[in-house]
């Protein structure tokens, strides 16, 4: 698990995050829910470890943050469009000193639908096959929690059933997911939903709380007035 405190953020002259404190279990999801500029992206960044945050506290396991246990995918792939997928997935897999990445790869291609474009190079993907690939990048070294920012944008319907199974069963193994997204049907069977609202957290729901109406209420009655990324 990992617990976070008083986490704050400023960009120039203005603060991005603010006292953000959250804590994530094994076998959890916390579903990210704000306007646009609420600071879910940056609040995703710091815990990645891509940005470097001005206060508070990070700890994982009741150690230290430990950067390679953690597995981010942002709303833009981090993947190379003249490399076909298998190419990509080989690069990532030595990068991140995968011993076994040729199996792990031929696994993930199979269970994201991509088995048959293996040899396509990227650049020929649609978006949202794009994003099943940089998911696939993503699980490689098999972290023990994953950060997904946006990560529906752009998959069919056909995608997001497949993103829905393959969440579920890193669930059922343990890991933790932190998701942010704007798409109010993908509220976690398993988990809590945390309200930011200009780089605070307003609020935050466990499952038993979760009921879909209650939730688009209080979305539509905190979602302006932004001021982070």
């Amino acid at each position: 698990m990992f617990e976070v405190s008083g986490l704050s953020k400023r960009g120039g002259y203005r603060n991005i995050l603010s006292g953000v404190s959250l804590t994530l279990d094994r076998g959890e999801c916390l579903l990210l829910l704000g306007p646009n500029g609420a600071g879910k992206t940056s609040l995703l960044r710091v815990l990645a470890g891509i940005s470097r945050p001005d206060g508070g506290r990070l700890r994982m396991n009741g150690g230290a943050w430990d950067r390679a246990q953690i597995g981010f995918t942002s709303h833009r792939p981090c993947v190379y469009e003249g490399l076909t997928a298998q190419e990509n997935l080989a690069f990532f897999g030595r990068l991140y000193g995968v011993r076994d990445w040729a199996r792990r790869a031929d696994e993930l291609l199979t269970d994201l639908s991509l088995s048959l474009f293996r040899h396509e190079p990227v650049r020929n993907f649609s978006r949202g096959m794009q994003q099943r690939l940089d998911l696939a990048r993503v699980l490689l070294p098999d972290p023990s929690h994953l950060l997904l920012d946006e990560p529906y944008t752009g998959l069919d319907q056909a995608g997001c059933a497949v993103l829905d199974t393959l969440l579920g069963e890193r669930l059922r193994q343990g890991g933790g997911i932190v998701v942010s997204t704007h798409d109010l049907s993908r509220l976690p069977s398993r988990g809590r939903v945390l309200f930011l609202r200009r780089g605070r957290k307003v609020a935050e729901l466990s499952d038993r709380d979760l009921r879909e109406a209650e939730i688009r209420s209080f979305y539509a009655a905190n979602a302006s007035g932004g001021e982070g990324k």
